[in-house]
């Protein structure tokens, strides 16, 4: 597998090695010693999955206290995926990241706790996939504002995202209330 890292430390495009032949292809999606050395921990704990159509933007979700690193994949379909740095005090705070994931580039996105999360769903449909690094908490869940002007993010927009009442009712980043966000140390795996 081939770990490319992002301009904000921690946060990894993660590209599994795919074995192909004329009857398909293989490929290992979680290998506990492989992902561990790059620096995503042994502990995850829970896997979801997510249908959503053409134009759904999901996010940016974050969970504080029980932060949840995400490893994240499409299996079918197209998305691009986001990770903002939104621990106080860190020199990548509103700062994001993001990527193309497919089930045609088979690639992965490691977004470590202490980050927002998000998606725009670009191809016809997506099926995604992630595992956390701890449980849901639904009462420590918070949504940052997709359109937040001071994270900037460069969405690949094709019209107007559709969003859950919950975005629409999202925080800009500096208005989230105080201890709402997670902290920051320079000893975090992703500094």
């Amino acid at each position: 597998m081939k770990i490319i890292p992002t301009e904000i430390p921690g946060v990894l495009i993660i590209e599994p090695q795919v074995f192909g032949d004329a009857r398909g292809w293989f490929l290992e999606s979680w290998q506990l010693e492989r992902y561990a050395a790059a620096g995503i921990p042994a502990g995850l704990v829970q896997d979801n999955q997510a249908y959503s159509r053409h134009g759904v933007l999901r996010g940016l979700h974050i969970q504080h206290p029980h932060a949840q690193g995400k490893l994240v994949q499409v299996l079918r379909g197209e998305v691009f995926d986001v990770a903002v740095d939104v621990r106080p005090g860190s020199p990548w705070f509103g700062r994001w990241t993001g990527v193309l994931l497919s089930g045609d580039n088979h690639r992965q996105f490691w977004v470590p706790p202490g980050f927002a999360h998000g998606y725009y769903v670009t191809g016809e449909d997506a099926l995604f996939s992630y595992k956390c690094s701890d449980f849901y908490h639904p009462e420590h869940e918070l949504s940052i504002a997709w359109n937040d002007p001071a994270i900037g993010i460069a969405w690949p927009l094709q019209g107007e995202p559709i969003l859950s009442a919950k975005d629409l009712a999202a925080f800009a980043l500096a208005e989230v209330p105080a201890g709402r966000l997670p902290g920051y140390a320079s000893s975090d795996p992703a500094s």
